[in-house]
């Protein structure tokens, strides 16, 4: 893709984006799918570990515990204590056994903390990665071409693990929360019933911090498309792939330009949202700091100071303990209303995820499992559609794939052909007519079962950051495999480059985890994919302009190679180079998504039609004009 057109591609993603928060905004979950989406996180954490949440939550009820014995209660034990002049030795003890508690508690908390949580973590994380990349193995072709559903796709990846923690994490201070709010607040109504009013106050703060969590989360949303736009860029500047584009021309100005766009957006939605976070903040901590803390201060202050314990006031430790815990309940209330704000969400975030492995998959598997035995694969009458297209990519196309029998696929960009591979693998499911193997339809069969039966090398093929063998086998190794590896090597016409290679067959390709990886060429990187033909023994072949990246003499004797090596094999090949298509048992010419032509070359040659046309006017190009279209 050029830079110039992705970075508008994202600019334009950008405005549905800003749409789907206005959505969203107006869409305000219910308290049942609140609750459902957040147990369905735990849920996700129990799957992955029973004991790690179980220790992580239950630690909270111990700190919370410790927490109000070793800080209040002990304070106002010992000082009631000194103030009325009893014996200091059961302050002594309960403070030992108290100390003793917790140095054991800690001490096994943190170990926990330190060694079993953070493998625990990364236990979470590989189970929330597998439900997806297992949802995302199973989803038609057709949601990547959904930009509606492939933001929703992106948006699940990138919150998922976060978000499922993050209701833990919440849960966590929740729990904790509510043991200090318990026991201080207990101890308070003890010391003095008007003390509550100061300790509940904090509620009626609860609304600003609910909007402060709306506003938190609108900015966050609003921020992922401009933090797509400000990631795009700067890929192009350090990928290798977009190396002689952004050299070309004005595009180094161009895709700074855009930079400069997306931060000036940042600028706007920190001014935008900034604001109402900055008001909220300010309210919540005025009630809480002025009115509540110093309001119950004084108020015990004077309690103390003024009545006195003998005239029904407070004693001094009484009045300690109201200093500390007043605002331990404040903080604690206010943040109790926070961490319910926190859960709602969560849930937003986490309906994304949900929505995701939700969705309900179109192209859905049979329970049949393909007999690898079977040859013949029947097309009748297909016709196929792209969501969004107001025509067809293919009409009415039928033909009879025999087995081991080699097909060329030929026509103009845009004819079918690769829509047609497509369907054949079963990537798609047609709107019309049927695909069947051996009479039965494939739609009965298991799809990964059926998909296994194919070799295929797509034209827009991708190498992975792995040794040469591992691109060729797309499997764990095997006894035999490296002499069946170098052979298809040899096949495909990559070992005279491979060959040179430090570690040959073993050495890494691309450098992007390894500073001594192997950059091959566009055409080297087809021989080495071309390779996986010659290394396998799939009944069926799908090659997707395989030789694309190489020139006509290499391409020829190439694919006279795979006719030799892939005999009694079924081959549908799709080729530009009509000369290729000579080698082939049988043609379709493939026009406006539908068959133009079928035959043999002979027989399309004597038939005189557009398959004649298209042979002469390439040959010329390569021998002259003066060329007979039954040469």
């Amino acid at each position: 893709m050029c830079p110039l057109l992705g970075a508008h591609f994202f600019i334009e993603s950008e405005k549905e984006v800003y749409k789907d928060l206005k959505d969203q905004k107006k869409k305000k979950l219910p308290l049942r799918q609140t609750l459902s989406n957040n147990l369905f996180a735990l849920k996700v954490i129990w799957e992955a570990s029973p004991i790690y949440l179980s220790v992580y939550l239950g630690s909270s009820l111990v700190y919370g515990i410790l927490g109000f014995l070793g800080e209040g209660y002990l304070l106002r034990r010992i000082v009631n204590s000194i103030e009325k002049g009893d014996s200091i030795e059961s302050v002594i003890r309960f403070t030992l056994i108290l100390g003793i508690t917790t140095l054991i508690c800690y001490l096994a908390l943190n170990y926990f903390w330190n060694v079993i949580s953070p493998i625990k973590q990364k236990l979470v994380g590989a189970h929330v990665e597998k439900m997806l990349f297992k949802k995302a193995s199973e989803l038609e072709l057709a949601c990547y071409e959904d930009p509606a559903f492939y933001d929703n796709y992106v948006k699940a990846m990138d919150e998922a693990y976060n978000r499922v923690m993050k209701v833990m994490y919440t849960l966590d201070n929740l729990i904790s929360r509510i043991i200090a709010l318990l026991a201080n607040s207990l101890l308070l109504f003890i010391i003095d019933p008007w003390l509550a009013v100061f300790g509940l106050f904090p509620l009626l703060l609860g609304f600003f911090r609910r909007l402060e969590n709306v506003a938190n989360h609108d900015l966050e949303v609003a921020k992922k498309p401009v933090t797509r736009r400000t990631d795009y860029v700067k890929r192009t500047f350090y990928l290798g792939e977009y190396a002689k584009e952004m050299r070309i021309g004005g595009m180094y100005a161009s895709m700074l330009r855009d930079l400069r766009e997306a931060y000036g957006d940042f600028k706007s939605l920190t001014k935008k949202y900034g604001g109402k976070k900055a008001i909220y903040g300010y309210v919540q901590r005025i009630g809480l700091e002025v009115i509540t803390v110093l309001g119950a201060t004084l108020y015990s202050v004077w309690s103390a100071i003024e009545l006195g314990s003998a005239n029904g006031g407070m004693t001094i430790g009484d009045c300690i303990v109201v200093l500390t815990s007043i605002g331990t309940i404040s903080y604690c209330l206010n943040n109790l209303v926070q961490n319910l704000a926190e859960f709602g969400e969560h849930a937003l975030f986490l309906e994304d995820v949900r929505t995701f492995l939700d969705h309900e998959i179109t192209v859905v598997s049979g329970d049949k499992i393909a007999d690898k035995c079977l040859g013949e694969i029947s097309v009748k009458n297909l016709s196929f559609r792209y969501d969004g297209s107001d025509k067809n990519a293919l009409s009415d196309i039928s033909f009879i794939w025999k087995k081991g029998e080699r097909i060329a696929l030929v026509g103009s960009n845009g004819s079918g052909k690769s829509t047609l591979v497509k369907l054949l693998l079963r990537l798609y499911d047609p709107q019309n007519g049927e695909i069947l193997l051996e009479g039965e339809n494939i739609k009965e069969l298991e799809s990964q079962s059926y998909r296994d039966l194919f070799s295929t090398v797509f034209q827009d093929f991708k190498m992975f950051s792995m040794s040469v063998r591992e691109n060729i086998l797309l499997r764990p190794e095997a006894e035999g495999d490296p002499e069946r590896v170098e052979n298809a090597l040899k096949e495909s016409g990559a070992w005279e480059r491979i060959e040179l290679l430090e570690n040959k067959a073993d050495s890494i390709l691309t450098r992007e985890f390894d500073e001594n990886g192997a950059n091959l060429s566009t055409g080297e990187q087809q021989k080495v994919l071309l390779a996986r033909v010659f290394a396998d023994e799939r009944p069926f072949l799908l090659l997707d302009e395989p030789s694309s990246a190489l020139d006509p003499i290499a391409e020829y004797k190439m694919f006279e190679n795979m006719m030799r090596a892939t005999e009694g094999r079924s081959v549908i090949f799709i080729s530009h180079r009509l000369s290729s298509a000579v080698l082939a048992d049988k043609i379709i010419l493939m026009d406006s998504g539908r068959i133009a032509e079928i035959g043999t070359h002979a027989e399309l040659i004597s038939k005189n039609g557009k398959y004649a046309e298209m042979f002469r006017r390439q040959a010329e190009n390569y021998l002259g004009s003066e060329v007979s279209v039954n040469e």
